[in-house]
């Protein structure tokens, strides 16, 4: 029925762009906050931050870390700075506390709306009575989470505050998804990751998770097979059509 094998007993979800509608907005976010900075340090020449960059650098990571790979890859380095920086300055930290300032304007301006396939498939998860962790690197989960209206549908969420806490590394590493597994009580084997973002399925498969869910959101469904999902769907709705 739910398109996953008999041995799975628990679904780990990530949010942004499996979920919901938000990765749109995190990537206008990103653009803003890169494009601001880029301008302020190369003038009107130069070279925008573009939705490659996006999911080759910072769709699925941890804020800072996506700060740190997208300028590594443009040969910038800046100072850390510290999480209380302010959005204005030039630090890593500071790159990415401008960004989330503009996420929080771009979600109060749009809204939060789940994918209307991924809440039939968590309807249909939640009927199975299989249990489910939502697991993402961004500070803003329960946030979003609320907004979209999902916060029934869920026993346990891991995200960058918890990462933050316990001092787990964000995807592509494992621990985000090996401590949603571990806050629902299953071994990582009975578990499936539903992922979107390229560092994400590259985390599932690092953990043993017993199925990995590629969900193609940007036409990289090649990508997300080479990274390590076991199978790439256009929708989590067909999982229940058996389109997969």
């Amino acid at each position: 029925m739910l398109g996953l094998p008999d041995t799975i007993t628990a679904c780990l979800f990530d949010l942004d762009g499996v979920l919901t509608t938000t990765a749109e907005l995190h990537m206008a976010a990103w653009k803003k906050a890169f494009d601001e900075f880029l301008r302020a340090r190369d003038g009107d020449g130069f070279a925008p931050f573009t939705e490659h960059d996006y999911a080759e650098y910072v769709d699925g990571r941890p804020r800072a870390d996506g700060v740190r790979e997208f300028l590594r890859s443009r040969d910038v380095t800046l100072p850390e700075g510290t999480p209380d920086d302010a959005p204005t300055e030039v630090t890593v930290n500071g790159v990415g506390n401008r960004k989330n300032e503009l996420l929080d304007q771009v979600i109060a301006e749009r809204g939060v709306q789940p994918f209307p396939g991924s809440l039939r498939y968590l309807r249909a998860v939640r009927e199975a009575g299989l249990a489910v962790a939502v697991v993402t690197s961004s500070r803003n989960g329960e946030k979003v989470l609320q907004a979209a209206g999902l916060t029934d549908y869920y026993r346990a969420l891991v995200d960058g505050n918890v990462l933050a806490e316990r001092g787990l590394s964000g995807k592509p590493a494992p621990d985000s998804f090996l401590a949603g597994a571990q806050a629902l009580g299953v071994e990582p084997g009975r578990a499936a990751v539903f992922e979107d973002a390229l560092a994400g399925v590259q985390a599932g498969r690092a953990g043993h998770f017993g199925h990995v869910v590629g969900v193609d959101r940007a036409d990289q469904a090649d990508e997300l097979r080479s990274h390590g999902a076991d199978v790439v769907v256009k929708d989590l709705a067909d999982l229940l059509q058996g389109d997969a």
